[in-house]
């Protein structure tokens, strides 16, 4: 642009001098300095309109940025419920759609397999741009999600799946890698001393639950009781359940929950029965993170479920408008971090934010 405010002005100001030069002998000198001051009028307005050209090309390069991508429709298909944790997921996801100028159509699925692959099957009908889903249970999901690419959609598993992207054909798994994250959780309980830990599962046949006690037991020194321990959906029932563990067996000091409501179940019973088990979880909620800070609960495990809406609707949007892929064929971690009574507080502000 700053070529053409030069050129404006030039042309402005040789247009003016040719004039000059066809006037008549006696009015030269007052020609020339009318000539003068007129050129620099006329770069001056030069400048003005070049200024204005640049402000209308800026206003036309936003308008392209708002509105790029807003033919494109995303579906986010989950086992998810109304908890805590998946709408940290659903926020993330949410703010990626804004950002590109994307619609994301959010399909839960309360931990029904069959529902889960209703959406997926709705999402190809409606030829979906790109599809983002969990993979819990694989029997049952990954021959629809084989589906999707064998119609051309781009597909990328989140949260769960770790171990099955790429026989789907996914562009990659968002997540974190469940057996590693467990693999930490019984070096913590080691080191609290703890010698039997009972490992609460909240959702049946969810691989990556199992996985997360897999790998407790893998570095834990003592030993790990796996079980189904009743659903977030109904805590009191939760808790029973718990209850009824630990008072059969009295030599279980620790608890790991497998998630964060889970976990505070977990808490309570310990507490009810008053045995003052070593407490361990997974993800993050408020009430978590309080009593993790209060010294309550030793430490969770954090996958920055945040990261995990928000990073595949970015990557289905690249793919479909640059055909770009992360990863190189690896999943992309979103963890495993801990949260800890050293570290609550800092993080205890960005919950409370929404995206953590």
């Amino acid at each position: 642009m700053r070529k053409l405010r030069f050129l404006f002005a030039l042309l402005a100001v040789l247009s003016l001098v040719a004039a000059a030069c066809g006037s008549d002998d006696d009015d030269e000198g007052d020609s020339a300095a009318d000539t003068a001051d007129t050129a620099d009028d006329a770069g001056d307005d030069a400048g003005d309109d070049a200024a204005a050209d640049d402000a209308a090309a800026d206003d036309a390069a936003d308008d392209v940025d708002l509105s790029q991508g807003t033919d494109l429709t995303f579906h986010m298909i989950t086992h998810s419920d109304d908890g805590p944790f998946w709408s940290v997921v659903q926020r993330g996801a949410e703010a990626a759609a804004a950002d590109l100028g994307v619609e994301m159509v959010w399909l839960p699925s309360v931990n029904d397999p069959e529902v889960q692959v209703q959406g997926i099957d709705t999402a190809i009908s409606e030829g979906s741009d790109g599809i983002a889903s969990s993979l819990p249970s694989p029997d049952q999901l990954i021959g629809p999600l084989q589906g999707a690419v064998d119609a051309g959609i781009p597909v990328i598993t989140l949260n769960s799946g770790v171990n099955d992207y790429q026989t789907i054909g996914a562009l990659t798994h968002v997540g974190q890698t469940e057996i590693i994250a467990g693999n930490g959780a019984g070096e913590r309980f080691n080191a609290a001393g703890a010698t039997k830990v009972l490992c609460g599962i909240q959702e049946q046949s969810n691989v990556a639950l199992e996985e997360r006690c897999a790998g407790l037991a893998e570095t834990f020194d003592g030993e790990v009781v796996s079980d189904f321990m009743g659903l977030d959906a109904d805590q009191t029932a939760q808790q029973n359940a718990i209850n009824a563990a630990l008072s059969a067996d009295p030599d279980i000091d620790g608890f790991l929950g497998t998630g964060p409501v889970i976990a505070m179940s977990g808490l309570r019973a310990s507490q009810d029965l008053g045995l003052g088990l070593a407490v361990g979880g997974f993800d993050i909620t408020p009430e978590l993170i309080d009593s993790i800070e209060a010294g309550e609960v030793a430490f969770t495990i954090d996958q920055q479920q945040y990261l995990q809406g928000y990073i595949p609707v970015l990557l289905l949007y690249l793919n479909v408008t640059n055909q770009n892929t992360l990863g190189g064929g690896l999943p992309i971690l979103t963890g495993p971090g801990f949260v800890t009574p050293e570290n609550a507080g800092a993080v205890k502000a960005l919950v409370t934010e929404g995206t953590r």
